[in-house]
């Protein structure tokens, strides 16, 4: 099911998607048009072929597929202008915007469309990301559509909306925690005798590997720990310290903090 799209925002996340579609040749650049007040700074898209534009209505006349990629201050502004535009019998709308339900934009725009939200992270830049979805009045085409897109850049699960914001802290907020872990084992390595670009190297490939055998196997974390967990050995030394030290519980209370701060906002 080929159609053109239109992303409405072109700041890092709407390039991103942009980039990340080319290059997987789910799209041609002349099947895209994107959008952003100061064109000048999508000159490299253009320069692939890319559609650039800063009329939303002009791109929302070309394609089929609009990508909504704002700030969540912007929507309401937008989706107003654009109300009229939107063709029920056409266009399907996949919104990116943090915090801005399904209801919320399908009153804006007034009419019956299939709408989906979607909560990528960071790691879409290199097609890497893991993206939570929810949808509304999609048929089965569309939702086998927006399936393959997405997995253009990265992986994606279906969720209910109401979990959305638990998506955007352990999928979104999640690639800073993975950070921070990671930045740990490099100031250990470096501490244990590596230098800093090596200790870095050792510790995102581990952790890249440690992911792609839950990924790829489908195994348990607790199967895979077993496998290096030797009798008396240095690995589960370092596990129960960690542990002693609060390892655990301190990542999980960090998780719970973040959703509690999303539900008091």
């Amino acid at each position: 099911m080929n159609k053109k799209i239109a992303i409405i925002g072109g700041g890092n996340l709407g390039t991103a998607i942009a980039e990340g579609l080319i290059k997987s040749g789910f799209v041609i650049p002349k099947d895209i048009i994107i959008t952003k007040r100061n064109i000048s700074t999508l000159v490299n898209l253009e320069n692939q072929g890319v559609l650039i534009s800063n009329d939303n209505t002009q791109a929302l006349s070309y394609a089929d597929l609009v990508i909504l990629a704002v700030k969540p201050f912007q929507v309401d502004d937008i989706l107003t202008d654009l109300k009229k535009s939107f063709d029920p019998n056409r266009h399907l709308l996949v919104s990116v915007v943090t915090g801005v339900s399904v209801d919320h934009i399908l009153k804006l725009v007034g009419a019956r469309i299939p709408v989906a939200r979607a909560m990528p992270n960071t790691a879409i830049a290199i097609q890497e990301s893991m993206t939570c979805v929810s949808a509304k009045h999609m048929d089965k085409d569309q939702l086998e559509y927006i399936t393959d897109l997405f997995n253009q850049l990265g992986r994606i699960v279906f969720i209910d909306e109401k979990l959305m914001d638990a998506a955007t802290v352990l999928g979104a907020c999640g690639t800073a925690y993975a950070m921070r872990y990671i930045r740990a084992n490099i100031q250990g390595g470096i501490e244990i005798g590596f230098d800093a670009k090596t200790a870095s190297l050792i510790a995102a490939q581990t952790v890249k590997g440690a992911a792609q055998l839950l990924l790829l196997k489908g195994s348990h974390p607790e199967q895979e720990i077993d496998k290096v967990t030797t009798p008396k050995g240095c690995t589960i030394a370092g596990l129960n310290e960690m542990e002693h030290q609060g390892f655990s519980s301190s990542l999980i209370k960090g998780l719970v903090a973040s959703y509690d701060k999303i539900a008091k906002d």
